[in-house]
């Protein structure tokens, strides 16, 4: 035999060879495939996941709709009468003066019936104020407060430590928790405290 017909048995068995696959390849591709691949299943994870944050969102946004309307219905019921309660203020103011200007003595007996009825109707007015929340604020000997007093003057040497209300000119009134008139008083000023100026001396 020659060698030109040993090569092309050679080559003939070489064809006739079956090529053999890599399994682990295709299994890889296949799972590279799957995992990539929008199943049924994660489009309904992904579903349920986003109602889930949309439900959390409107019963959040609905306790804060509560919250307000509630917070709405108790300020309307606390301070409905803060307008009428004002207007109201000044006859307080007119009868606390009335009962000031009364002399200590010398009271005619036929004017201490009226005396005595102009007293009980600033006692009564000041009541009706206590059970709708409006209280006075009368701040005297008290430290100012910017928050319920409104200083009208400062005043020095009263002996009173700064800052120490020393008169009310007109009593304030609070309704509730919120302010509804400052009361008008005078501040005790303290003495500035003088500097004294070093002499430097030379040794």
């Amino acid at each position: 035999m020659t060698k030109k017909q040993d090569d092309k048995d050679i080559e003939n068995q070489e064809q006739d060879m079956p090529i053999e696959s890599t399994d682990e390849g295709v299994e890889l591709n296949e799972g590279i495939s799957e995992n990539n691949e929008a199943t049924p299943l994660k489009i309904a994870e992904e579903m349920i996941n986003d109602l889930r944050d949309k439900l959390l969102r409107a019963v959040a946004e609905t306790e804060n709709v509560r919250r307000r309307s509630e917070k709405e219905r108790t300020d309307a019921a606390n301070y409905a009468v803060t307008a009428f309660a004002r207007d109201m203020l000044a006859i307080g103011d007119n009868l606390s003066r009335a009962v000031e200007c009364i002399p200590a003595t010398d009271i005619p007996e036929d004017i201490k019936n009226t005396i005595e009825g102009v007293e009980m109707t600033e006692r009564e007015l000041l009541n009706i104020f206590e059970r709708h929340g409006i209280k006075k604020i009368d701040p005297k000997g008290e430290k100012f407060d910017h928050n319920f007093h409104q200083a009208m003057f400062e005043t020095e040497n009263t002996g009173e430590e700064n800052g120490t209300i020393i008169q009310v000119l007109q009593v304030g009134y609070k309704i509730k928790d919120r302010l509804l008139r400052p009361a008008m008083v005078g501040v005790a000023k303290g003495e500035t405290p003088q500097k004294h100026e070093s002499v430097d001396t030379i040794a």
